[in-house]
């Protein structure tokens, strides 16, 4: 009892100490803990005191109402003065502009102009009473979303799954792009909303994809953008329309559709249970044809989608029989995204079927020449790496690497100047030829 009295005096005492003072405090103690072996328990208690009382001073900051933005109810980081001389965030009322109010919020007036005066005042009073209170002031992309951010997107997705007139929802689809884009936090009306989707895509279901292109891109795109909001991977990709409508994207629209596409793909396929819905809707194939096809961004987009897709190994074998391994060993000896290249080959490398194909496509002598050149020494690593995979599985181009280093001896001074993984591999290679050639030379 007498010791929990101790404790509750001390955190009262403590109560009146800056955040700051209770930071440096807990760095003290923190620093003693993890420098010196023989701490005591009254060290520990001691921090965790500090550490307790940092979270209850948070835990009962309240701000005065006036530090908070009328439309959000949230810190303002960027407070600005309206015509009306009412202050809000930024973000919150730009967004309020963009949907066409042209009234401040408050006090309903018309506005004589939309110019937004920033008050400094007031952002250096509230970040005072942050930095006493140790809070960090809000992210203004970290948003909420509001009830008029609701009705406007429900108003556009109803353009969108229900008006005849194309202008109006190629206007719509345009304006949810932009604001999935400008506004991240916006992302997670799709959250909320299961049939979000559905609605989004219709245009796209109710006639021929490549009827609209730009409809079709700035559709596709928006599905790019909510895929980045990771609570709505599963919810996009379970839905049938999605991924079929994605897929088919692939080879059709315009480039950025195209582009978009990938990129949407790769980011649902960052959740495991999502890579096997992509793969049955054979997304490979086209993925494959845009890596070969299309322009530098569309490449790396579908590099980064194959790559991802390929993290379960039974998916290599299907990139492989589509060709992966020829497109990339093109693009390599092009020296086009090398080393995004590279990291592709390593790893479909696994698969028998890929060794044989670079084997045809004369792999050893490509990737020799590249870690002769005066090439980054990430790209030497990769390189070495897959060749160590060639010759371990393949006797033949041990021999091909031999012929190489007894008039060269490229991997040999790799294992003497390249990086510590290179020349791990480039030593290892050495010593295989020595042990299997080391009496061919002299014979």
């Amino acid at each position: 009892m007498a010791e929990s009295s101790k404790q509750g005096g001390r955190l009262q005492a403590l109560a009146w100490v800056s955040a700051d003072e209770l930071k440096r405090e807990l760095q003290r103690r923190v620093n003693c803990i993890v420098e010196d072996a023989d701490y005591s328990i009254e060290d520990t208690d001691e921090a965790m005191h500090y550490l307790s009382a940092l979270k209850d001073l948070k835990l009962r900051a309240t701000p005065p109402p006036e530090y908070l933005c009328p439309l959000s109810h949230q810190l303002m980081k960027d407070p600005v003065v309206l015509a009306s001389g009412r202050t809000y965030d930024r973000p919150f009322i730009e967004r309020w502009f963009k949907i066409g109010n042209r009234t401040c919020p408050e006090t309903k007036e018309v506005l004589s102009n939309l110019d937004l005066i920033p008050n400094l005042l007031m952002r250096e009073h509230i970040s005072l009473w942050c930095k006493e209170h140790g809070i960090e002031l809000p992210d203004k992309d970290q948003g909420i979303i509001t009830e008029a951010d609701r009705d406007h997107f429900n108003s556009l997705l109803q353009i969108l799954s229900s008006n005849d007139d194309v202008p109006e929802k190629i206007k719509a689809a345009k304006q949810v792009r932009m604001l999935t884009k400008q506004f991240p936090f916006l992302r997670a009306f799709f959250e909320e909303d299961s049939i979000a989707v559905t609605k989004l895509l219709d245009p796209l279901m109710s006639g021929n994809v490549n009827d609209h292109p730009k409809l079709q891109e700035d559709l596709i795109t928006t599905v790019m953008n909510i895929s980045l909001h990771d609570a709505n991977k599963k919810l996009v990709a379970t839905n049938p329309v999605v991924i079929p409508l994605l897929v088919e994207s692939l080879t059709s629209g315009t480039l950025e559709t195209r582009s978009n596409s990938a990129a949407a793909l790769c980011a649902l396929s960052l959740l495991e249970s999502n890579k096997c819905i992509i793969m049955k809707a054979g997304a490979l194939e086209p993925l494959v044809k845009l890596l070969d096809e299309g322009p530098l961004l569309a490449m790396k987009d579908a590099a980064a989608a194959i790559y991802s897709l390929s993290l379960v190994k039974e998916n290599r074998a299907i990139a492989v029989f589509e060709g992966a391994i020829k497109v990339i060993m093109k693009k390599i000896t092009g020296r086009i995204l090398i080393d995004k290249m590279f990291v592709l080959l390593a790893m479909l490398s696994s698969y028998d079927k890929a060794i044989e194909q670079m084997i045809k496509l004369d792999a050893v002598s490509c990737l020799l020449s590249i870690i002769k050149e005066d090439t980054s020494d990430n790209s030497k690593e990769h390189c070495i790496a897959i060749l160590h995979t060639l010759c371990y599985n393949d006797r033949t181009r041990l021999q091909e690497m031999w012929r190489d280093e007894s008039v060269k001896g490229t991997i040999a001074n790799l294992a003497l100047n390249g990086t510590t993984r290179a020349k791990r591999k480039a030593k290892e290679i050495v010593e295989r030829i020595d042990k299997y050639f080391s009496g061919a030379q002299t014979s």
